[in-house]
């Protein structure tokens, strides 16, 4: 445990990251042990990280895309080429817990802030790299969001059946990444809590894709079926996506026969719940083009909204089709508090709360450099034999 005096808090309070990342699925993950509690360091080139660029949308002139991911670190710009910023490079690596980056493969290593050479001297390090393709054949292939979208099949099933492959709405790889990449931390922290071993913790965009695409890809490894497009349907369940209403779309969901049955109750046709056509999941699926006009018939009689209350207190999960300022709105309506202050700056909270250790948002996304004569002069403060805390 290396505490700093920047951190305070939290179940990972005292913990030093090191974070060389840039853009979303490296920095998505530190700002999660940040809000955890521990003292994340974004290192940075002179020229700051390349989401700072990504505008429009701004608040205050800032990008809303680099906010996003970066609260709860301090910053520091360095320039690797230049030995002096290297050295305290290193001086970060050798004294952090965990260390992440998403350079590509062995372009720490050109800096000697490769695993082997932060180990040899931090042998507790839990360092995690994330690169696009893997360190082995795909080593030299640079990876990006829409890349992987596109090549794990992901943009192959996303679309209308009769129209083109589209990405998803957000860099839903880079989250899944980022996701993964905080539980991989986790573990191995928790790994060296228990033997004092850190280790090497490597993911990848694509295989973070192949495994997020779940149900989709284990058709296709276990089933040999090839998933396509199907817009807004669900290969598996029926009724389940948008039905047309009296004025607008509704979601509606069956997850089960159970669920089947009541919604036809609630549609006031009962006998659809029995149909012998209809009465399984199978057989809804390989006969939903006769029910479908049996539902849309009813839905067209009233408004989302009025059907939306009917089927909510039948127990049914259904409701409209929300644009982002809907959904945040929703959050708020039901007392979830989506949204924080992080010093004066809105953003999205931490979606995990704890009963004694909750998430804190200590620093807003910092400005380049915001931190850089601290961490330096905190840094030679550990390196001088007469700090007494070595």
């Amino acid at each position: 445990m290396t505490r700093t005096t920047g951190a305070t808090g939290g179940p990972l309070s005292g913990l030093v990251v090191a974070d060389f990342s840039r853009i979303v699925a490296g920095p998505l993950c530190t700002m999660l042990l940040g809000d955890l509690g521990a003292d994340v360091i974004k290192v940075e080139s002179p020229a700051g990280d390349d989401t700072r660029t990504f505008t429009p949308p701004v608040r205050d002139d800032v990008s809303t895309y680099y906010m996003a991911v970066n609260r709860n670190k301090r910053s520091i710009a360095l320039d690797l080429a230049d030995e002096a910023d290297l050295a305290v490079g290193r001086s970060l690596a050798l004294t952090a817990d965990v260390f992440v980056h998403n350079f590509k493969v062995g372009g720490m290593e050109r800096y000697g802030l490769g695993y082997a050479d932060v180990s040899a001297a931090n042998p507790g390090i839990v360092y995690c790299a994330i690169s696009g393709f893997g360190s082995r054949e795909g080593a030299a292939l640079p990876g990006y969001d829409l890349l992987i979208q596109a090549v794990s099949g992901m943009m192959s099933m996303t679309g209308d059946a009769d129209g083109p492959p589209l990405r998803a709405g957000i860099s839903a790889v880079d989250v899944m990444t980022g996701l993964h990449a905080t539980i991989a931390v986790l573990a191995a922290l928790n790994h060296r809590a228990r033997t004092g071993e850190g280790q090497f913790v490597e993911l990848d965009l694509l295989t973070s894709a192949l495994s997020s695409m779940i149900n989709q890809t284990s058709a296709y490894v276990a089933g040999d079926v090839v998933p396509g497009r199907m817009g807004n349907e669900h290969p598996s369940l029926f009724p389940y996506g948008p039905f047309p209403t009296a004025d607008r779309e509704l979601i509606v969901v069956t997850g089960n026969d159970r669920q089947y049955r009541t919604l036809c109750t609630a549609l006031g046709r009962p006998e659809l719940g029995t149909d012998p056509r209809y009465v399984t999941v199978g057989l809804r699926n390989r006969n939903r083009d006769e029910l479908r006009p049996e539902l849309e018939k009813v839905l067209a009689t009233r408004g989302a909204d009025e059907w939306a209350d009917l089927l909510a207190k039948a127990g049914l999960p259904c409701g409209p089709i929300n644009d982002v300022r809907g959904g945040v709105e929703l959050a708020t309506r039901l007392g979830l508090d989506p949204v924080v202050d992080v010093d004066g700056v809105p953003m999205v909270r931490n979606p995990a709360t704890y009963s004694l250790t909750p998430p804190q948002y200590r620093h807003r996304p910092p400005t380049l450099d915001n931190a850089g004569e601290d961490i330096r002069a905190w840094l030679t403060s550990r390196a001088s034999p007469r700090d007494p805390a070595q």
